[in-house]
């Protein structure tokens, strides 16, 4: 008898393991390359010296290189619960990516039912990346080869949102939207340095749309990874480059954007736009600070294995009055891009890309524009070319 209910106990163990299905999965992707960028700004002596590059990089390209965890558990009724840890990794020096944030990419904890959609809470990105990007050249290029100057729309996501509520939608007939909410924790202000985000895509057969807006207050934080612009754990700015360090005073950051692609038999066209605000600029006596971006790109599938592609992207920001009688910020940046891929197998490929910009006008700052592609660092003149050579591979 006790041989029986010592089985049966036994049994009934497992049987509760079973029901509660949960798995957790490792991942990542290597993406090493030599990269080449002409004409890099070295400042030497007080002197602009300009400087061609090379280098080993693993953070610039397709996918910047990272490993992760992901995690589900089956509740019952369609529910379930999930996590996801991500980590940018540099290869050349083994420090984390994301300005050293030791899970910079992502790092969320939710819950998901197959009716009503999914809530996540944590570091994510916003929904320009999870809507807008993939009808845009950096959603089926995916290089910073294609990423606009400075990355001024974070259509490359260059940074992500931190204390963050985030809903995604079921997909209703190829009909998808979601919303966010990034929480400011500022004690007595409770607006301050949060941000709300939302966006809607569409794909029917060979043809998507999509659509994102995003806001954020007070994007330039007090403390090393608070804020917007400021979000990685080293604290430093997007604002960088002088196409818009002279707005890092700005109370608010705003954009709009949107895209579609069309694919006919193995090519696909896209076109996408975008329009980023710096709002209230304290430096600038309280003005707004305006670039429009809009871009074409085309991509052809050779074989299962080799794709190719060209794109073209025009930026340009209008003059901001100084107040003082004055203005900056008229530029221009028009750049091209193209880059081959090829599939050893599932998991590695080989690439090339290079890209060209040309800059023209006013800087941020009143000093003549420059060049720089994506965020690769400013040019020493109006102009910077990037080439890559690089192997990736995904496990």
């Amino acid at each position: 008898m006790k041989t029986k209910l010592a089985l049966c106990a036994a049994a009934l163990l497992c049987a509760t393991h079973v029901q509660a299905q949960s798995a957790v999965t490792l991942y990542g992707i290597i993406d090493e390359g030599l990269q080449f960028v002409s004409n890099n700004k070295n400042v030497v002596n007080g002197h602009n010296v300009g400087g061609r590059q090379y280098t080993l990089d693993s953070t610039n390209g397709i996918n910047g290189s990272r490993w992760g965890m992901r995690g589900t558990e089956d509740l019952g009724g369609g529910l379930a619960a999930l996590f996801t840890l991500e980590s940018g990794v540099n290869l050349n020096n083994g420090q984390f990516a994301q300005g050293g944030t030791a899970f910079g990419r992502q790092a969320f904890v939710g819950l998901s039912d197959k009716t009503l959609g999914m809530v996540t809470l944590g570091r994510q990105y916003d929904s320009i990346f999870y809507y807008v990007q993939p009808v845009s050249t950096m959603g089926y290029f995916g290089s910073t080869a294609f990423s606009h100057p400075g990355d001024l729309d974070n259509l490359n996501n260059s940074l992500r949102l931190n204390n963050t509520i985030r809903y995604t939608s079921v997909n209703y007939r190829g009909l998808t939207f979601g919303g966010e909410w990034s929480l400011g924790g500022q004690p007595g202000n409770v607006t301050g340095g949060s941000g709300y985000n939302a966006g809607v895509a569409y794909a029917n057969g060979p043809f998507a749309v999509a659509a994102a807006y995003e806001y954020f207050k007070n994007p330039t934080g007090a403390t090393a990874g608070t804020g917007f612009f400021t979000d990685n754990a080293n604290g430093a700015s997007q604002l960088s480059g002088v196409l818009n360090s002279g707005y890092a005073s700005a109370a608010s950051y705003q954009v709009m954007t949107g895209g579609a692609t069309y694919t006919i038999g193995s090519a696909l066209v896209g076109l996408a736009y975008s329009n980023v605000q710096y709002g209230n600029i304290a430096a600038l006596g309280g003005n707004t600070a305006k670039f429009n971006t809009a871009e074409a790109g085309l991509k052809y599938q050779f074989t299962p294995a080799f794709s190719a592609g060209i794109g073209y992207m025009y930026t340009k920001g209008d003059a901001v009055s100084n107040g003082k009688g004055g203005s900056v910020g008229n530029q221009h940046f028009s750049q091209v891009a193209a880059i081959a891929d090829y599939f050893l197998s599932k998991r590695t490929d080989f690439y090339a890309e290079a890209s060209y910009q040309r800059a023209s006008g006013e800087s941020s700052t009143g000093a003549p524009a420059v060049a720089n592609i994506g965020n690769l660092g400013d040019s020493s003149t109006t102009r910077q070319v990037e080439v890559r050579l690089a192997i990736r591979t995904r496990f």
